[in-house]
């Protein structure tokens, strides 16, 4: 396999933001028809609720990476708490902050990618991890919560939205 140059790991983040972004809109579009009784009922989920998966996915996306990557702060927040109880702006803040990777990505020069990132764990651990693997993890982790939220949708006998990454890069190719 063939090593990614630093022009290559800024364009693939470029489409992968993108893509959070996209499946981020689909999935809240689909969550908001939920009743209230469903989006906050325990359906067996890590953090039981559809409510609770979108509240970590807040913190650890939003208020612990972003902070990481944007401003090399490492906060201390509970993996679990709940940083916004009223889901309408939840909603907004998971859309707004999806944007914000964009915007952020585009900021760094192509080099950044092969760097290291330097931070302390949420238990205050200092780390240093390969930069693009761990902006990786970011990605990975918001569509491992995705997937938990639309096995959620299906055992609520709800709708669930088509989020594979193809769906959204035949949508782009259209444009």
């Amino acid at each position: 396999m063939a090593t990614m140059n630093a022009s290559t790991w800024h364009t693939h983040f470029t489409r992968q933001s993108r893509y959070h972004v996209w499946a981020t809109h689909r999935l809240l579009d689909a969550v908001s028809l939920v009743p209230d009784s469903d989006y906050r009922r325990d359906v067996g989920l890590f953090f039981k609720s559809i409510h609770g998966t979108l509240n970590h996915m807040l913190v650890a996306e939003h208020l612990l990476w972003y902070a990481r990557f944007a401003k090399g702060a490492s906060p201390v927040l509970a993996l679990d708490a709940e940083i916004e109880p009223e889901r309408e702006r939840l909603a907004q803040a998971l859309k707004g902050g999806s944007a914000n990777w964009s915007q952020l990505i585009d900021t760094w020069p192509a080099e950044r990618f092969e760097a290291q990132l330097d931070y302390q764990t949420s238990k205050g651990v200092p780390q240093s991890l390969p930069f693009a693997a761990t902006l990786a993890h970011v990605f990975n982790h918001a569509t491992h919560h995705r997937g938990q939220i639309t096995a959620a949708l299906t055992i609520l006998g709800q709708p669930c939205p088509e989020l594979d990454m193809v769906y959204c890069l035949q949508e782009e190719s259209r444009k």
